[in-house]
């Protein structure tokens, strides 16, 4: 017997209430919120142990794995990180005084800038990094690697890609 959880309540509620829709549709969307709000907060709790939010913990991460010399355009971090140039520069701006990036002028642009991850941001993020994989294994522990698969497939058909 399969447990109905407060999704497929509302489901059911649904079914009820209008029979004449098919709201199949919100028990996989509302399941997908769920996870994500779910993962999101664990995710965000971890970040805030090392003092980053998810967006600056993103831009480290970006910076760390374009490799030596740790460092990228803005444009292109904002394309790393896929947000827009006004949150990354707002995410530079917090990581740069925190010290754990620098903003230099562009060699070849002198209107471009380029972000560069410092010594203590590498440490920082060599750090976290490990801790970040280690609870998205804990999160994702009750499927199989068969089952983890398959939903990585499944979600990439959804975003196209």
């Amino acid at each position: 017997m399969v447990e109905v959880d407060r999704v497929g309540t509302f489901v059911e509620q649904w079914r009820r209430e209008r029979p004449d829709l098919d709201p199949s549709p919100m028990a996989v969307i509302g399941r997908m919120r769920r996870v994500s709000d779910d993962f999101s907060a664990a995710l965000v709790e971890n970040y805030r142990r090392y003092g980053i939010g998810e967006g600056e913990f993103d831009v480290l991460c970006a910076l760390r794995r374009a490799g030596a010399p740790f460092a990228l355009n803005q444009g292109d971090l904002a394309e790393h990180t896929m947000v827009t140039a006004g949150a990354t520069s707002k995410r530079v701006d917090r990581l740069e005084s925190a010290g754990l990036v620098s903003r230099h002028l562009q060699a070849d642009d002198g209107r471009g800038r380029v972000v560069t991850l410092s010594p203590q941001g590498r440490r920082l993020i060599d750090e976290a990094y490990p801790e970040h994989l280690q609870l998205e294994e804990q999160l994702l522990s009750p499927l199989s690697r068969n089952e983890r698969t398959q939903l990585e497939a499944l979600l990439r058909k959804l975003v196209g890609g």
